[in-house]
């Protein structure tokens, strides 16, 4: 019997015309999403619009995706990004360093040995969104902690169903936004970003919210904890706090 997923891949459609929105933010919607199971087993691809469609998310379609979180090594401090008002979903709501997906237009980005696809593909956005020179990301410095399962709508139309691969790195970076993509950007230390949480005038990506409730905190204070002895933090001193060979339901 076919998985909810693979029988929204058959059905799916997109229909939606999108020259309403910022040119460059619909044209980025033609990449291709890597679809998955609820397994994260990879059963095809299909273009970000259809995607991210409540229309299709209802009926079970799912893709690969990552949530990347850069921390400052010398203080620990979380790198922030808020979210451009031409973002087609979520615009203008603060969220983790970067999130994004791996494509299938890219044979490199499939990869799913070491999470090798996904970590390609977070070093390729935040040179894209961010501007970090994907020198200062290397693929390999990324700590791969864990995947969840979730679904948010974003409004009426548009909305997010994902297997988030969720990836830590501790990094001197040099950030020179892309406006198209990011509003503003800010390191924030635990207390600060537990302010913005109760700060009502500040929205959040579901998705951050839900890795900060479930998640970041403790990964957050054990990675403190491990500092090396020099004072710095260090992502690969997380290896082994959590059970990445399973997709979490959320």
């Amino acid at each position: 019997m076919s998985s909810p997923a693979v029988l929204a891949a058959r059905a799916a459609l997109a229909s939606i015309d999108l020259t309403s929105y910022d040119p460059e933010q619909s044209r980025l919607m033609d990449e291709k999403c890597i679809l998955v199971d609820e397994q994260d087993n990879a059963i095809g691809a299909m273009d970000k619009k259809t995607c991210h469609l409540m229309e299709n998310i209802d009926k079970g379609l799912l893709h690969r995706a990552f949530s990347a979180f850069v921390f400052r090594p010398s203080d620990g401090k979380l790198l922030l990004q808020q979210r451009a008002s031409e973002k087609i979903t979520f615009p203008d709501m603060w969220t983790n360093t970067c999130c994004s997906h791996p494509l299938d237009d890219f044979e490199e980005e499939k990869i799913e040995e070491n999470q090798l696809g996904v970590r390609i593909a977070a070093s390729r956005k935040l040179e894209h969104e961010l501007g970090i020179p994907q020198s200062q990301t290397p693929i390999d410095e990324f700590q791969y902690l864990t995947k969840i399962h979730y679904l948010a709508p974003s409004n009426g139309m548009w909305g997010e169903h994902e297997v988030d691969y969720i990836l830590f790195m501790t990094a001197d970076v040099t950030v020179t936004p892309n406006k198209n993509e990011i509003r503003d950007y800010k390191y924030v230390d635990k207390a600060e970003l537990q302010a913005m949480f109760n700060d009502s005038s500040n929205s959040f990506t579901p998705w951050f919210k839900l890795i900060a409730r479930d998640f970041l905190f403790g990964w957050w204070d054990t990675l403190v904890e491990r500092q090396g002895f020099d004072g710095r933090v260090y992502a690969k001193t997380l290896t082994g706090v959590a059970d990445g060979s399973k997709v979490v339901k959320m």
